[in-house]
């Protein structure tokens, strides 16, 4: 069976993948999953920031099994195709039947703001109601969607971009405002979702009680935050393993991981108090099993 991109959108939710998701957060630091590092191989298509990339992210957790192939081409965003696609295999754990092959494009989408939506419930600061956005593209508004749900207090949306034309059509659709980047950093809330190679957002900016989301930037040489902004934060990771492998923010920056989302979900470690966090996720496997099962299981209900 195949499922397309559509027939995902008409099913899966931010209510039911939220919580799903948070659980998943919780068994992955609880070492409830098998997950190995993703496998990726570069494209060799072009040149520099245009090499796309190709990887494999298998994983078993409860009674499925799962695998997705995804491609990252930065340069398709110039053809007005998706950079990110992907498509995720679900298997039944017992008898390793396929289950189902499913569009995995807006699924990595979804997914990704699902775990940030997890980690702000978990971290944010009180009466956060300033949200400020660095990058204008389809995490920026998937994670305004995403977040609506878990903070009913979202007031102020800042949204900056390297294209002020984009902030401002994406300011114009999601009831946001198009800022300076100072004015969107010193929000009480902060996503980074670029595609920068080299950091954008400056520590010097933040506000000493700040939450940010590092989204963007995966890799191990790349970075959206710079050194002040890093270690000057305590830093809680989606998977320590992961993004002391593929986060350049972590890794270039020396700053150390101070526990796992997953740990503070559980209520394994206390999440911190009066202080700056960033918050450095890089995407699991296991987000992408979760996220696939729901579509599954709720494609497989009967009709009411």
């Amino acid at each position: 069976m195949y499922i397309s991109e559509q027939e995902v959108r008409d099913v899966l939710t931010y209510d039911a993948l939220i919580p799903a998701i948070r659980q998943a957060l919780i068994d992955y630091s609880a070492g409830l999953i098998e997950q190995p590092p993703r496998s990726i191989l570069r494209a060799g298509n072009a040149e520099g920031v245009n090499n796309g990339w190709f990887a494999v992210m298998p994983v078993i957790h409860g009674d499925a099994m799962a695998v997705k192939a995804v491609t990252f081409f930065p340069g398709n965003a110039a053809l007005g195709l998706p950079t990110h696609m992907a498509v995720i295999e679900l298997l039944r754990r017992a008898t390793g039947e396929p289950l189902a092959v499913m569009d995995g494009r807006l699924i990595t989408e979804m997914r990704t703001a699902a775990v940030s939506a997890a980690a702000f419930a978990a971290l944010a600061p009180p009466q956060a109601t300033s949200f400020g956005i660095l990058g204008s593209g389809v995490q920026a508004r998937a994670h305004i969607e995403a977040l609506r749900v878990v903070w009913p207090h979202m007031r102020d949306i800042r949204v900056w971009s390297r294209n002020p034309a984009h902030a401002a059509q994406m300011a114009k659709e999601t009831g946001a405002r198009a800022t300076e980047i100072r004015e969107a950093a010193a929000a009480d809330v902060v996503l980074t979702a670029t595609a920068a190679a080299t950091p954008v957002l400056e520590g010097r900016w933040l506000a000493p009680h700040a939450l940010v989301l590092a989204v963007g930037a995966t890799g191990a040489t790349l970075r959206e935050l710079d050194d002040e902004a890093m270690l000057s934060s305590c830093v809680i990771a989606e998977s320590r393993s992961c993004v002391e492998r593929e986060s350049g923010d972590v890794i270039l920056s020396g700053a150390k991981v101070q526990a796992e989302i997953g740990e503070i979900l559980s209520g394994a470690v206390a999440a911190p108090a009066n202080q700056r966090i960033v918050f450095k996720s890089v995407g699991m496997a296991i987000e992408d099993l979760t996220a696939a099962r729901l579509v599954w299981q709720t494609r497989s209900l009967p009709p009411q």
